[in-house]
């Protein structure tokens, strides 16, 4: 498992690709209940939300990092959306994205899933 200071090093990495492709940042560690969002972002054209889940591996001998989203935590992070959207009364489009990092002499590799779960 990623130390925290990696791991919060990945989620501002994660912040910052999304702000560099003209996006905004909504919400860090959104909470609801047991579930967290990593990141919420929300796209100009076409209007939408992206949920966003970070993940940070510095070892791939047992896989990728976007192999970790479990489909529990996939339900968790939708029930956390489905609360974001009733708060805020979101009215146009979402997306749930997968953002896997490893670390590299510039920083970060990203690999983006779009429409991941």
């Amino acid at each position: 498992m990623p130390s925290p200071t990696l791991g919060a090093a990945g989620e501002q990495a994660a912040a910052d690709y999304y702000v560099a492709r003209g996006y905004t940042v909504a919400a860090r560690n959104y909470r609801a209940g047991r579930a967290e969002i990593d990141l919420i972002v929300q796209q100009p054209q076409p209007l939408r939300l992206v949920f966003v889940e970070v993940k940070v591996r510095t070892d791939l001998r047992y896989g990728y990092p976007e192999e970790f989203v479990t489909p529990a935590q996939q339900q968790r992070i939708r029930r956390a959306a489905e609360q974001f959207i009733l708060r805020h009364d979101w009215q146009h489009d979402i997306r749930f994205d997968i953002l896997s990092l490893t670390p590299n002499s510039q920083g970060f590799r990203i690999d983006a899933f779009e429409d991941a779960f």
